[in-house]
């Protein structure tokens, strides 16, 4: 949903904007692709920690004071906020593939006809662009539903994703029926939503 929301307007913007500077900000977006996910995941350490940047921009703007920060470390939060910046390439991507093969006349017309920007979106946009919405979420939800790594780092020991949980299972707590149990339901979870996929939306991209 995270992704859904903050990548929607990228996408939007970028199938909006001249090929040139489309791909030039396209570059951007794949820009995080280039160094890996522990580096990524390790940097996000030093924005949410008590002393970092989030934090301090909180103080400037009087959001919090100087002995009241914020807690977005080994948390829930502090996970779900790293994993939506290391996802969202994966939601805007199909999303600017959907947007950018719509016919503009078609949104000019809805306005011709009195719709407003709200309805024009609403009953136009967002129907052509759901292959692009269906895709996106699926790119976003498969990886995310057996994260490792980013929960491992930033969730703390409060905070377990099935990821993690597995993993405890198999070299923890060594209940290795439980363990492939679960892999299992992962993998069925995983095929089902992939399956859904191709069937609604996929075929149509």
């Amino acid at each position: 949903l995270a992704g859904l929301i903050l990548g929607y307007p990228i996408a939007f913007l970028l199938a909006s904007l001249p090929i040139r500077t489309a791909n030039l900000l396209l570059i951007l977006v794949l820009l995080p692709f280039w160094t890996s996910l522990l580096v990524r995941t390790t940097a996000w350490i030093a924005m949410l920690q008590g002393q970092g940047v989030l934090n301090d921009l909180s103080v400037v703007f009087g959001l919090a004071t100087e002995e009241d920060r914020f807690s977005l470390i080994y948390n829930k939060t502090g996970t779900l906020i790293s994993m939506t910046h290391i996802l969202l390439p994966f939601m805007i991507l199909p999303l600017y593939a959907a947007i950018e093969r719509i016919d503009g006349r078609l949104i000019e017309a809805s306005r011709d006809l009195y719709g407003s920007g709200w309805q024009s979106f609403r009953h136009v946009l967002l129907p052509l662009s759901m292959p692009g919405v269906i895709a996106g979420s699926i790119l976003v939800f498969v990886p995310s539903l057996g994260a490792y790594v980013t929960p491992e780092i930033l969730g703390g020991a409060k905070t377990t994703f099935l990821g993690s949980y597995i993993v405890t299972q198999f070299l923890t707590a060594r209940n290795w029926p439980f363990g492939a149990a679960l892999s299992f339901v992962l993998m069925a979870v995983m095929l089902v939503t992939t399956i859904i996929y191709f069937r609604k939306g996929g075929r149509t991209l």
